[in-house]
């Protein structure tokens, strides 16, 4: 079935190497196509165009379009996580040449924000203890990547 809404992110160049990092990272993934340029176009022929390639069944294309954009905080990607290994390999996958930020935030080498997020956190921020859930909050705002047993310990979980 066709994918209705597809997400396209702007690269420098670098359209088909992100293709081939994201799809190296995440499991379940795929480079679907890589579109060149032809003879007659603003760049020279054979120069990539797009390259989309799928994560977890949901489509993404890169366009070439040059230095004119950058990435933003504004627009992030969650990767909601079952364990601290997988928010350990994320997180270290993604910022290799990338900079950490807060709260489980980071960015990539390529300036895309992503969230890496384990699904415990949610549950602890929701909790119907608000003392519990505020603790949970405290520990989680003084952490860069999350820290499960952190949270845990911080909520009286542990």
């Amino acid at each position: 079935m066709k994918q209705k809404i597809t997400t396209w992110l702007w690269f420098d160049g670098q359209a088909e190497e992100a293709a081939k990092y994201y799809t190296s990272i995440f499991k379940n993934s795929s480079i679907d196509n890589v579109m060149r340029y032809g003879p007659g176009a603003p760049l020279p022929e054979g120069t990539v165009l797009t390259a989309s390639w799928t994560i977890e069944g949901k489509q993404f294309v890169g366009l070439n379009g040059g230095p004119q954009f950058k990435p933003s905080e504004a627009v992030s990607f969650f990767v909601d996580c079952n364990s601290q290994e997988e928010v350990d390999y994320y997180w270290n996958k993604l910022t290799e040449e990338g900079e950490e930020s807060q709260c489980g935030w980071l960015k990539d080498k390529y300036g895309i924000s992503w969230q890496i997020i384990p699904s415990i956190l949610g549950e602890l921020l929701q909790n119907k203890d608000r003392a519990k859930a505020g603790r949970a909050m405290q520990a989680m705002l003084k952490m860069r990547k999350i820290d499960i047993a952190k949270l845990k310990e911080a909520a009286g979980d542990a």
